[in-house]
């Protein structure tokens, strides 16, 4: 990404799906592009998979609040989902297609990353999906596979990418993201890896899965299998005051009027004295009460599951923090992170804590702050303050949760749905539902229903996928297989 500051996004070709149905065929047209370098693809494919910044996964996650009328995921209401990700599954697939034909192998193997990371995104979504007969040519209707067997194959995929990787000498072009470095590549690829094979925790004693075995693997062969050594190996999409390359919430006037730090997470920082809160938020514009003395006094947010009228009636006094006027104002603002260097501390501090691995948690969960706290540009002075308080320090009986806290904090308004995934999975950070204003029944959903274009164009293979995994159909507080 270092010499390449230009997206190309009007020039990258979009080869879409509905679903998971068939394309057909282009007409000929003799003015139409019909092959194109896979390095030219891999850019938009990249913005793609990495601009991952979403306000719906802010709310969710207990990061952000909203004012302008009943949001369903910030109260937890939401029902069907979206199988868009096909359509970049698809462009993908184009890539590998342009790369067979140029005879580009380097191409083909992060083709691997990505349709693993899209297909593993689609899975946690909803559970069972379209993977083997996905995006196929002649498919029609294609068959839901399971989601233990889905996970089996990415891992094998991503093994196998890593793989590949390790044989090429030649730097990749077209790469916006690491400039062509293979070696960070491949960094990210293991500790994707890594990311994936912890999603699996709660099926850990699986033995055809042999998810600790695998984990342990990848760690104790760091020549085979490299993993991010530091916050430079993060992956990163740098944003740039270019059209079309700006960053995604610049000059959103919604984010600038409707969205609120939310209570229970601005209560977390001020308890821990988190000089991180004076990088996320500005201070609240009523300042009646406030200590002097104390920088934190300041801040306040609106509770999620809190009432719509009460958390607006709050933030028209001028009580509650608006998220820091950088992410809609800044046009550069911070990189979308795919995943980044502190994510992996905590997974790996959590497997630590496990027993996973021959590491010391401390020592891994004190990484993973300092890598947050680099991002945010604190200085070290302050994060050594940071670290020195008892609250700070990981207590025995409670370091499981101390440790998601931190990621939760560490992942705020990026990387996507991957902390509340987490939450999901462990049960931490603790989200609210006790407010008057929560819905579904005060449950926090553990999944998105299937699109309703799937009742239409593939109803025997989606009814049979529903049948085998939710007793009670399709609803958004199913539990899927990796959650049992």
């Amino acid at each position: 990404m270092k010499n390449i500051k230009i997206y190309i996004f009007l020039l990258s070709i979009s080869f879409s799906i509905s679903g998971c149905n068939n394309v057909d065929d282009y007409q000929d047209d003799p003015n139409r592009v019909i092959h194109v370098s896979p390095d030219f693809l891999l850019p938009g494919i990249q913005v793609s998979a990495f601009k991952n910044i979403d306000d719906r996964a802010a709310l969710a996650s207990r990061h952000l609040a909203y004012i302008n009328g009943l949001n369903v995921h910030q109260y937890y209401n939401w029902q069907r989902g979206s199988f868009q990700l096909y359509d970049n599954i698809k462009q993908v697939e184009k890539m590998v297609e342009e790369a067979g034909r140029s005879g580009s192998q380097v191409y083909v193997s992060l083709a691997r990353f990505y349709k693993a990371y899209y297909f593993v995104s689609l899975t946690e979504t909803f559970g069972d999906i379209p993977y083997s007969e996905a995006v196929k040519q002649g498919v029609s209707y294609p068959k839901y596979d399971t989601q233990k067997s889905i996970y089996k194959n990415v891992l094998e995929e991503l093994k196998a990418a890593n793989l590949e990787l390790s044989t090429v000498t030649n730097q990749i072009s077209g790469d916006i993201i690491y400039g062509g470095d293979v070696l960070k590549w491949r960094k990210l690829i293991n500790s994707y890896r890594l990311r994936i094979l912890m999603d699996l925790s709660k099926r850990s004693e699986d033995t055809t899965l042999n998810v600790k075995q695998s984990f342990a693997e990848i760690i104790d062969n760091p020549s085979e299998n490299p993993i991010m050594e530091s916050h430079s190996d993060s992956g990163l999409l740098n944003f740039y005051n270019q059209a079309n390359n700006r960053y995604p919430y610049f000059n959103s006037n919604e984010l600038k009027t409707a969205f609120y730090m939310e209570q229970s997470f601005v209560d977390k920082l001020k308890l821990y004295k988190d000089p991180r809160l004076f990088k996320i938020a500005e201070k609240k514009t009523n300042l009646a009460g406030i200590d002097n003395s104390d920088p934190f006094s300041y801040y306040d947010g609106l509770y999620g599951s809190g009432d719509l009228g009460a958390n607006s009636e709050k933030a028209s006094s001028g009580l509650a923090s608006r998220i820091h006027p950088r992410y809609f104002d800044d046009p550069v603002n911070e990189p979308g992170i795919l995943m980044g260097y502190a994510e992996l501390q905590f997974i790996l501090a959590e497997a630590a804590f496990y027993g996973w691995i021959n590491r010391d948690v401390n020592t891994c969960y004190v990484n993973g702050i300092k890598a947050s706290m680099n991002f945010y540009h604190v200085e070290n002075s302050d994060v050594e303050t940071y670290l020195e308080q008892p609250v700070i320090k990981l207590q025995s009986g409670n370091i499981l949760e101390q440790i998601m806290n931190q990621k939760h904090i560490a992942l705020f308004f990026n990387t996507g749905w991957q902390i509340f995934y987490d939450q999901r999975r462990t049960g931490f950070p603790k989200f609210n539902t006790d407010g008057s204003g929560a819905l579904n029944g005060r449950k926090i959903p553990q999944r998105w229903m299937y699109p309703s274009s799937e009742i239409t164009n593939n109803n025997t293979n989606l009814a049979n996928a529903i049948t085998s995994q939710y007793p009670g159909g399709d609803d958004s507080n199913g539990v899927m297989w990796i959650l049992k």
